[in-house]
C-alpha cells in the first residue's frame, strides 16, 4: 500500500491552501481551471511533486505581497514566475525605487534560490500589447510541441510586451533548440532564457 511522507502531505497542505486562497482571489471557476491545470502539468513536469508546490506556493505569496504594497499594486504591472526557486520577475515600474522595492519583497520569499530581474522602467503596457503578447506565447508553445526535437511540455513560455522568457529543467540541447524556434517565429523581439540545466 502507499503512503505519503510527512513532508509529502505537509506539501499536498500546503497546495490546496495555495488553491483555497486563489478561490478567494478570483472565483470558484479559477480554483477548477488552476486545478486541472495544475494536475495535467504536474504529470509531465520535471520537478518534483514538492518543488511544483513550493513554485506555485512562492508565486501565490509574492502576488499577495506586492498587492499589499499600495505604491506597487496602484504603479506597476508585474508578474512573477517561479521554476525550482528560479524566480523570474517581469513587467513595467515607472522608476527604479519601485523596482527595487519588488525585488526585496520577492528576495525575501522563503524558498527563493536565484532572481531573473526583467523590470522595465517604463508605462505599463496597453490591452493592445497584453492581447498581442497572450498570442506570440500560443505561437510559441505551438512551434515548440510540434518540433520533434524537444518536449514542449517542460518549457515555460512568458511573454511581456514581444520579449519571450522560456524556463524549464532542460538539457543544453533543448534549451539550445527552443531558444532557436522562438527566435524564428514572427514578431519576437527578444528570447531571454532562464532555463535550468539538467
Amino acid at each position: 500500500m502507499f503512503t505519503f511522507s510527512r513532508d509529502l502531505k505537509n506539501k499536498c497542505f500546503k497546495l490546496v491552501s495555495i488553491l483555497l486562497a486563489i478561490s478567494v482571489l478570483q472565483g470558484c471557476a479559477a480554483v477548477a481551471v488552476v486545478a486541472i491545470t495544475t494536475s495535467a502539468s504536474m504529470a509531465t513536469d520535471r520537478r518534483s511533486i514538492g518543488n511544483q508546490i513550493d513554485d506555485q506556493s512562492i508565486e501565490v505569496t509574492a502576488y499577495n505581497e506586492i498587492t499589499k504594497n499600495k505604491s506597487l499594486n496602484d504603479n506597476t504591472n508585474l508578474h512573477v514566475i517561479s521554476v525550482n526557486g528560479s524566480v523570474l520577475i517581469i513587467g513595467q515600474a515607472p522608476n527604479t525605487y519601485l523596482r527595487d522595492q519588488a525585488i526585496k519583497i520577492i528576495n525575501d520569499i522563503n524558498g527563493v534560490v536565484r532572481i531573473h530581474n526583467q523590470i522595465r522602467i517604463g508605462n505599463q503596457t496597453s490591452i493592445t500589447t497584453k492581447t498581442h503578447d497572450i498570442w506570440l506565447t500560443s505561437k510559441v508553445k505551438s512551434a515548440l510541441f510540434s518540433s520533434d526535437e524537444i518536449n514542449g511540455n517542460v518549457i515555460k513560455v512568458i511573454t511581456e510586451n514581444a520579449e519571450v522568457f522560456l524556463m524549464g529543467l532542460v538539457t543544453k540541447k533543448e534549451a539550445d533548440t527552443a531558444i532557436n524556434i522562438t527566435r524564428n517565429i514572427s514578431g519576437v523581439s527578444r528570447v531571454f532564457k532562464a532555463f535550468e540545466y539538467l
